[in-house]
């Protein structure tokens, strides 16, 4: 095989990799894996797993990484171990122990406590966070010892379940909005405990509609790198947005959106829908113009 033929086969694969992220590995260490092992420059993964993290990390592959704003928009669910009785200046293990307390808790008062941070609730960021305030990073001023004074943010949290209770630690299971903290769902939990609290395991079992079930192990996908079939894991660009509306694309349609001209919508159309062509491949992220009745394509995807 020509290195020529290579290029061109390259530059057409854009897709997603589901991965199942080991722990002490940062989301960029797993996106360099992704790009060493497919030889494809154009990687990025949509929303950072911490390093003592394990779990769901998306990677889009290719021109793919055009869907990152919306993909990384999507809901996450979470299974955390929370540990009772201290808390700590990063609010999880890796951090110095701030305060500690017995945990004179019963099983009630938690779920009591952990039902109030239920549904749409403001947050403020760890202070250990790559959240920049004025141009740098918080988790290194954070380091150097200067105060940290991140704003609150609106988040959402669509539901808390107590998975395992077992005192000084509790296993939560936390299905939130994109942009959620859970080391400071974690930290604040324990505040209004009244004994501290903060994060000592996490692994994100669903990203956006991608499930721990969609996702191959880093070890395995490494060992499909080097027998050279690791296209067996690679699911299409249009499955990352599933839960979106298709529109189906007649060739005619394809040529008009290819120009960035608009196409009717049918009845009852609203909000954002993927333009797949009648082979199933995704052409466009079209939005629908509640004026005109029409779509009009906000990104395409070939040329």
């Amino acid at each position: 095989m020509s290195d020529n033929h290579g290029v061109d086969i390259k530059s057409a694969i854009s897709g997603v990799l589901v991965i199942d992220k080991p722990v002490r590995m940062t989301s960029h260490d797993v996106v360099q894996a992704v790009r060493k092992g497919t030889n494809i420059r154009r990687a990025g993964h949509t929303g950072t797993l911490d390093p003592r993290a394990s779990g769901v990390l998306v990677v889009l592959i290719g021109p793919a990484v055009r869907l990152s704003e919306y993909v990384s928009a999507s809901d996450k669910r979470y299974q955390a171990i929370i540990q009772l009785g201290s808390s700590t200046d990063t609010y999880d293990a890796d951090g110095r122990v701030m305060q500690t307390s017995p945990v004179d808790i019963t099983e009630q008062q938690f779920e009591e406590v952990l039902d109030t941070f239920v549904g749409e609730i403001e947050q403020v960021p760890p202070p250990y966070s790559a959240i920049k305030v004025k141009g740098r990073k918080a988790y290194e001023m954070a380091r150097e010892g200067e105060e940290v004074d991140l704003a609150p943010r609106k988040i959402q949290v669509y539901s808390l379940e107590l998975l395992e209770w077992a005192p000084p630690e509790a296993v939560i299971d936390v299905y939130c909005s994109s942009g959620t903290y859970v080391r400071s769902l974690a930290h604040d939990l324990g505040q209004k405990l009244g004994c501290g609290a903060h994060l000592v395991g996490l692994r994100r079992t669903k990203s956006g509609r991608f499930t721990l079930r969609d996702a191959v192990p880093l070890r395995k996908l490494r060992d499909a790198f080097d027998s050279g079939n690791w296209y067996q894991y690679l699911i299409p660009a249009a499955e990352a947005l599933s839960d979106w509306p298709a529109v189906e694309l007649d060739q005619e349609a394809m040529d008009t959106i290819r120009h960035g001209h608009r196409i009717p919508a049918d009845e009852g159309s609203k909000g954002m829908a993927r333009g797949i062509s009648e082979q199933g491949e995704l052409v466009a992220l079209l939005e629908f113009d509640e004026d005109t009745k029409e779509w009009q394509p906000r990104k395409v995807f070939f040329s």
